[in-house]
């Protein structure tokens, strides 16, 4: 039995509700946020209608507000939007979901004035209104509004929308707009005095409504030349082209970037064309085209793929031949990843042992893991791992990197006892000499038993 000073429901229940009460009123003293979570609780015992008059107040000065939110209070706010987002849904939702709908739709009405007055570079904000959307669509399928009104709603909101949340909304509310919402809308925003082609939702607006009639020519034609040969518009035109049935006009859509010109190919790219391809019964072309985008990239979804259409027992000798390709790849960081997190260790230690002079130590999260996964089998190499973090944080004064490179060096005595032979690597001995002749007086580093 939990003891009675433990903070759990029972023993709090136990002081009794006037006593809960005052020390609610003394804890929440200072705390707006608090206090907005009480009177949000008492208007939901008072009614569904108090509480929307309670949402909507609020909802209302914040829309008001011009103070900048920055990183200090940044999580202040998103815990208060919330708390009002989560209110529309648990305390008017159930019982009035009209009620909840409309002030759904006016707390996704403030996402542009919250985005401009408030520093959200962790994204914490952003997520609040994500849901909001989410809520909104389960709150229209609940509400089931009248699709001509619902898609006035959009036509209202879309010109004025700098972050792309209304046309997002458009699939998930396709069945309660319909197809007489949905024609009603595209009207709408033709008619509207606005250049379809320079306002981002409006033009995202039309794509969304052409996937939710399943009209991949008036998807298309929202495309502008440039688009259709980009990589990412020559897939996204391609996938429904190919969904279509139309694998000619898909074959020439996905063959639409310049050939000379592609610099860093998308994998969403690469993966269309393959399932263009395969459709088209270019079958051999197409575990041709698979081994060209994984030998360029060391993408493992390809290889994978290229693997999987192979006969039984030759897909082993294949994967020794992409593991060989890994080992002379052009960048060692991507190598070592791709053979980390295959995983091929005993590859990935031969890597590093031959091209120890391209370790980077400026890429701890792929350095720091890797090395500890190779410890057991492979101490040298994951000491070559370790020293790269280290040579890395004293060669450029990463101060706040020293703390990790002090472990990691305590990390290389230990593994030292159970390497053989270093050569043509420095002994531990050495090369703690060497850093110390080269960076002795850092003494943030240099530690007790260093």
């Amino acid at each position: 039995m939990a003891p009675k000073t433990t903070l759990n429901a029972d023993n709090l229940a136990a002081l009794g509700a006037e006593r809960l009460a005052d020390l609610l009123i003394e804890i929440t003293k200072g705390n707006a946020g608090a206090k907005r979570r009480l009177r949000l609780e008492l208007a939901g015992e008072a009614g569904t209608g108090d509480v929307a008059r309670e949402i909507r107040k609020r909802l209302s000065a914040i829309a008001r507000s011009r103070s900048f939110v920055d990183w200090q209070g940044r999580n202040a706010f998103a815990a208060d939007l919330d708390m009002q987002r989560q209110a529309i849904v648990t305390h008017v939702g159930p019982t009035d979901p009209k009620a909840a709908f409309e002030l759904m739709w006016q707390f996704v009405a403030l996402a542009n004035g919250v985005y401009k007055r408030c520093d959200d570079s962790t994204g914490r904000v952003q997520s609040v209104f994500h849901r909001a959307c989410e809520d909104l669509i389960d709150l229209a399928e609940a509400f089931e509004p009248d699709p001509i009104l619902l898609a006035d709603l959009l036509l209202t909101a879309l010109p004025d929308d700098d972050y792309g949340h209304y046309p997002a909304l458009i699939s998930g509310l396709a069945p309660m707009l319909g197809t007489e919402g949905l024609q009603h809308l595209r009207a709408g925003i033709a008619a509207l005095d606005e250049d379809v082609s320079e306002n981002y939702a409006l033009h995202m607006a039309l794509e969304e409504i052409a996937d939710a009639e399943g009209d991949t020519d008036a998807y298309i034609a929202q495309q502008s030349d440039l688009a259709r040969k980009s990589f990412r518009g020559a897939a996204e035109i391609a996938q429904r082209l190919l969904a279509s049935g139309r694998l000619k006009e898909a074959w020439a859509a996905i063959n639409a970037p310049d050939e000379d010109d592609r610099g860093w190919i998308s994998y969403e790219w690469e993966a269309t064309r393959v399932s263009v391809m395969q459709a088209m019964g270019q079958t051999d072309a197409a575990r041709a085209f698979m081994w060209t985008c994984f030998a360029r990239s060391l993408n493992a979804d390809h290889l994978r793929a290229w693997l999987a259409g192979l006969p039984d027992f030759e897909d082993v000798a294949a994967e020794e031949q992409a593991l060989e390709h890994a080992q002379s790849f052009a960048s060692f960081t991507t190598a070592l990843h791709f053979l980390m997190t295959w995983p091929a260790f005993a590859q990935a230690a031969v890597l590093i042992t031959n091209r120890a002079a391209e370790i980077d130590g400026n890429h701890y999260e792929l350095l720091g893991p890797a090395s500890e996964a190779l410890e057991e089998k492979y101490p040298l190499a994951a000491t070559l791992l370790k020293r790269g973090l280290i040579d890395f944080a004293l060669k450029n004064g990463r101060v706040k990197r020293y703390p990790h490179a002090a472990r990691h060096l305590r990390e290389c005595k230990n593994l030292a006892a159970r390497i053989d032979d270093f050569a043509p690597f420095e002994t531990h001995e050495a090369y703690v000499a060497g850093l110390r002749a080269a960076h002795g007086k850092k003494t943030s580093f240099w530690g007790p038993g260093m």
